[in-house]
Order: C-alpha cells, then structure tokens, then sequence
C-alpha cells in the first residue's frame, strides 16, 4: 500500500520558547500534517524571543531580560490554558530562563543569561547520552507518541541530537565571547532557530528507514479492509 504524504513522519521539532536548540514544537510546512495545535504551538514558543528581541533592540539586554521571563512565563500558562499541557522541554527551558534570566537581571550582569544556552544544550546532550548508556530512548518522552521508530533508529537519532547540542553550546559560547550583545540577542532569535530547522530536516531520510507502524494505525487497518 502506497503512504500517503500527510502520513509521512514529521520531522523533529526545532526548538523551544527560551530559543536553544531543545526539541519543543512543530516545524511549519514539515512533512507531516499540520495541525492548528502545532501552529499555535511555534507561536508560543516564538512569541517570547521576538519580545526579548525588540526589547533588546529599544531599551537594552538587562530590561530585555526582565521582559524575556515574563513572556516566558504567560507563554507556558498560556500552553497550559490553550494546549491543555505544557511539553516538557519548553517546562524546563522556561525554568531556566527564569533562573539565570532573574539572576542577570538581578545582579545586573549579562553573563548568566548569554551562558544559559551553553548550559541548557550541554545539560541535555548529558542527559542523553546517559540514557543511552542506560538503554533508555528519551527522545521517545520528547516526542510524546508523535514517532515511531526502531530502537536502531531511536538510537541513531539519540547520538545526532546530542552532536547537535553540544555544536550548538559551543556556537553560543562562540558567539557571546567575541561578538557584541546586540549580535548575540539576534543570533539566538534569528539564528538557533533556522540551524535547528535545517538539522532537523535531514533527519527525514532517518526517520522514513526506521519507522514503525503507528499501533493504531495497524490494529485500525484490518477494519478498514474488511
């Protein structure tokens, strides 16, 4: 039986609200259906960088900061009151932007928000890789249901987030070392997010060698042949 495109996996999701490069919502026009749910899901999670970038851009990083956490906070109320959950990565992305976003802004030092990113990545790519070494897939809490795959493939796609993690820790730390703050708030807005995209779109060939059939798909599929 010949898929369908609209049954095709979707690729990983890119990001979350805090803008590093943690699995967190839908990629527009991906192979996959889009729901509006998914939609609503990229608008929650962009809403809060946009805001931090043009309050970077109007009154500078540390009031910026302030403003980053509260939209942080309605967007994961909002996921909560909208979307009936929030998603575990935006959770705990949005915990850490409240922690070292409040400690930037009360110490008023910039360092603890520009290295938040570096820690978020590497405390993921960490935990991981301890997952795999403990046999457990935990991309398969990420993408709650959404994939199906073997464990080859589950193990194979486990590895390349977490080598994209750790090149995305680097790149920050690149990035706020030697540019000007105003760069680095652009290249977390503007820049994380279409890398992410991209990562994520190569790994449609991956996901289509090692899908499995969806469990209610394949017990639905008799039915329908009777």
């Amino acid at each position: 039986m010949t898929r369908s495109p609209a049954s095709q996996p979707a690729p990983p999701p890119p990001t979350d609200a805090t803008g590093d490069g943690v699995p967190g919502g839908a990629i527009p026009g991906g192979a996959g259906t889009q729901s509006p749910n998914q939609w609503l899901k990229l608008a929650l999670e962009m809403g809060p960088l946009l805001v931090f970038f043009l309050c970077n851009s109007w009154f500078g990083l540390i009031p910026g900061t302030a403003v980053f956490i509260v939209a942080t906070a309605v967007s994961l109320l909002a996921s909560r009151v909208l979307l009936r959950r929030i998603p575990v990565m935006p959770l705990v992305g949005g915990v850490f932007v409240i922690v070292f976003g409040g400690l930037t802004v009360l110490l008023d030092d910039d360092l603890f928000i520009k290295i938040k990113p570096t820690i978020v990545n590497l405390l993921f790519a960490s935990l991981l890789v301890v997952g795999q070494l403990s046999g457990r897939h935990f991309l398969k809490l990420v993408f709650d249901g959404a994939l199906h795959l073997k464990d080859r493939g589950w193990r194979i796609l486990t590895w390349r987030w977490v080598a994209f993690f750790v090149f995305l820790a680097l790149v920050n730390e690149v990035v706020w070392r030697t540019f000007s703050s105003d760069t680095w708030v652009t290249f977390k807005v503007f820049g994380n997010l279409p890398l992410t995209i991209a990562f994520s779109m190569a790994q449609i060939p991956l996901l289509l060698r090692y899908r499995m059939e969806d469990p209610a798909e394949t017990a639905s599929t008799p039915a329908r042949a009777r």
